[in-house]
């Protein structure tokens, strides 16, 4: 485990788990603990044995409020939430970069830029008492991270501008029947969901499951044949990569085949 004071990064095999651990106030996020994330974010981009990440919070109640809102600003030039960069709130709602996928295990409310860190992962299994919600309208701030812009592209307009305009929190199954989440699971059952996601994604290969959410994400504002032919960093490593003959030698030895990332 990083010896992070409101974080933990730990590995297991090729899975990197990030835990928010400030369950004392439904681990929302001030300075410290987004620049630890931020932190924990480069860890896992830099680690060429980490492959799929888990993030999550400690604790039952909450995966992420938000913004802590009670946290002393004195000694801040502006509103701390102002100053959360260069990878966007909790270090991941801007990292656009960032290929390897992240799956959210959330474990209770979501909230906020809680939400936002949620909506910035690639797949999200939630506990059954899950809630989401944007709630900054109700106390006189804006969703700046992402989330506004998320949901309006991943729900129905009306769906979506009904959480935004009244701020009102979405129980785990109704995010789930609007396509929001992945998976709902009992609580008792989050990361062992969570993780059974991350080994199924394991048993493709890196370099290819990287390219795919790199093609995906940056051709969803192109056109349809200008996403088709777009190149890209990741495409051509993977197909100058031994990985992409080892998938068909392996299919053909009938045997799984052993992925290396390179």
């Amino acid at each position: 485990m990083t010896d992070f004071r409101y974080v933990s990064y730990e590995t297991d095999g090729h899975v990197a788990t990030v835990t928010i651990r400030r369950p004392e106030v439904m681990n929302a996020l001030h300075h410290e603990a987004h620049l630890e994330l931020d932190a924990a974010w480069r860890m896992y981009e830099s680690d060429g044995e980490a492959w799929v990440a888990i993030l999550t919070g400690q604790g039952e109640r909450a995966f992420c409020a938000g913004a802590d809102l009670k946290v002393d600003e004195a000694a801040l030039p502006q509103p701390y939430w102002m100053t959360f960069k260069p990878g966007g709130f909790g270090g991941l709602t801007e990292r656009f970069g960032l290929v390897k996928p992240v799956i959210a295990a959330v474990n209770g409310y979501a909230l906020g830029g809680g939400f936002e860190l949620a909506l910035s992962c690639d797949v999200i299994v939630a506990a059954e008492h899950a809630r989401f919600g944007l709630p900054e309208v109700r106390v006189g701030v804006f969703a700046s991270d992402g989330g506004i812009h998320r949901l309006i592209r991943q729900l129905p307009q009306k769906v979506a501008m009904g959480l935004i305009v009244t701020g009102r929190h979405m129980p785990a199954a109704e995010a789930q029947r609007w396509g929001v989440v992945n998976e709902v699971v009992p609580a008792g059952e989050l990361m062992a969901a969570a993780r059974r996601w991350a080994d199924a994604i394991l048993e493709c290969a890196p370099l290819s499951v990287w390219a795919s959410k790199e093609s995906a994400l940056a051709g969803l504002h192109l056109s349809l044949g200008d996403a088709i032919n777009k190149r890209s960093e990741h495409i051509m490593r993977l197909e100058a990569s031994e990985d992409t003959r080892e998938g068909p030698r392996a299919f053909r030895e009938k045997r799984k085949p052993k992925w290396r990332a390179r």
